[in-house]
């Protein structure tokens, strides 16, 4: 249960905003001034109604111990998850002037909260559609999955065919044939029912004419494409796991029917990337007593955040079950046993020779690894002529900022945090570089997110 006594910081609240003018508003509404009858109760809930443009204050209410992170509902208009007022209601929570005072929830929150947790209780116990969980037709869904798989691989033989008249032809007919070629490319790959080699192929299309080198780039891209095809192909010969990698990466849908691992997670980072369809959400969780590190993947609709966040800096205990897959950090998080509370829990971190060997094991099980996540230990951000990289303070070897880190505020923040001295960082190692999301200064500081 959430302890009365126990607040977020005012970085772990804002690090829940689903985009910067959400930071900015939810601000100015983090004082007392627009706020009435704001109140909390241990078992994590917060309210309070605020004063807005209309003659009716909004509705403001906020279940802390929601299983799948911070819930939010609010009587505004807006679309955006948490809004501006559901922002401003725990900073006010989160500060300690005694403007939010323990209590009793009025009828309409009690009301709503009631309702999320009976339905969360339902949820355990019957399946997505409402009929009990492990009731649905396996036999139909075999079926369902044997039509899919023929189509998948009419879709990978007809993309091998394209990617050898591609090499046949050279590749600088890639650059004459303008990006087209590749969205058409993608949208058969679509009706092939496999949006991984369809997302991949349109990765190819942005290659051409990038920049110097973009010809090898592209050979590179190009091989891993045709691997992954006839990984597909010849799923049946390969190792389970690694055949499990294939399928996910082909963008087949699969369930997190792992064992259940009970842990203290700390939450390392949170972070959306988006396109024109879809946003997606990472969370990165280190397991205090498995060790493990765990990524959850939650998406919304265009132009609108994902509705499950978790504060980065707190830790949670709570199950989580992997998903299948050779080297596949993915998973689903399970029962929540206590809300997000701050924690003295820090992972454990390595060099960065120890990082970049981690990233070599890891393309053994899954050959289109993009990265791996690690915590680096000791390390400086120190310019490299009109670049950065972390430099070990205890040996002389570094990793290069990946180019989107060098492009983004969090740079300066962590090079603020560090003031030339060492930091411990956690973030994604790839063949691009390294990518911090997260940092806290020696000693016992508090997380700091870079993304």
């Amino acid at each position: 249960m959430t302890q009365q006594g126990v607040r977020w910081t005012v970085d772990q609240v804002l690090a829940l905003a689903p985009d910067a003018a959400s930071r900015k508003a939810g601000s100015k509404l983090g004082a007392a001034g627009p706020w009435s009858e704001a109140g909390s109760a241990d078992e994590g809930t917060v309210w309070g109604l605020c004063k807005g443009s209309g003659s009716k204050p909004y509705q403001t209410v906020i279940d802390l111990a929601d299983a799948a992170g911070p819930a939010y509902k609010c009587s505004c208009p807006s679309r955006k998850f948490p809004c501006k007022h559901a922002l401003g209601l725990l900073l006010l929570w989160a500060g300690e002037d005694g403007a939010v005072t323990a209590g009793h929830p009025p009828d309409w929150a009690e009301q709503w909260i009631k309702g999320r947790r009976q339905r969360a209780e339902e949820k355990r116990t019957t399946g997505p559609s409402g009929s009990p969980a492990g009731s649905a037709d396996p036999e139909a869904a075999r079926r369902r999955a044997e039509r899919r798989a023929v189509r998948v691989t009419a879709g990978a033989t007809e993309l091998e065919q394209r990617l050898a008249d591609l090499l046949r032809g050279g590749l600088a007919g890639a650059e004459q044939a303008g990006y087209g070629l590749w969205e058409e490319t993608a949208a058969r790959m679509v009706d092939a029912q496999a949006p991984g080699l369809a997302a991949r192929v349109r990765e190819l299309g942005a290659i051409p004419a990038s920049g110097p080198g973009w010809p090898m780039r592209l050979l590179e891209e190009c091989a891993l494409l045709h691997l992954l095809d006839q990984g597909w192909l010849r799923r049946e010969g390969l190792p389970d796991g690694l055949a499990d990698t294939v399928r996910s990466r082909i963008g087949l849908p699969a369930s997190a029917d792992g064992p259940t691992v009970r842990d203290h997670w700390l939450v390392l980072a949170q972070y959306d990337t988006a396109d024109v369809k879809l946003t997606t959400r990472r969370i990165w969780l280190h397991g205090a007593e498995s060790g493990r590190t765990a990524l959850l993947l939650s998406y919304g609709a265009a132009g609108r955040a994902p509705e499950l966040t978790l504060p980065v800096g707190l830790a949670l205990e709570a199950e989580v079950a992997a998903y299948p897959g050779s080297g596949q950090l993915r998973a689903a998080l399970g029962e929540q046993f206590a809300p997000p509370a701050p924690s003295a829990i820090r992972p454990p971190g390595m060099t960065t020779a120890e990082a970049t060997a981690r990233y070599g094991k890891a393309l053994r099980d899954d050959p289109w690894l993009d990265s791996v996540p690690v915590t680096l230990d000791r390390v400086v951000p120190t310019p490299d002529d009109d670049s950065w990289q972390l430099a070990d303070a205890d040996a002389d070897t570094a990793l290069p900022l990946t180019p989107a880190a060098r492009a983004r505020p969090g740079l300066w923040r962590l090079v603020a945090l560090s003031g030339g001295a060492p930091v411990r960082v956690f973030g994604e190692c790839g063949h691009r570089g390294f990518t911090p999301l997260t940092a806290w200064p020696e000693g016992t500081g508090e997380a700091v997110q870079l993304c």
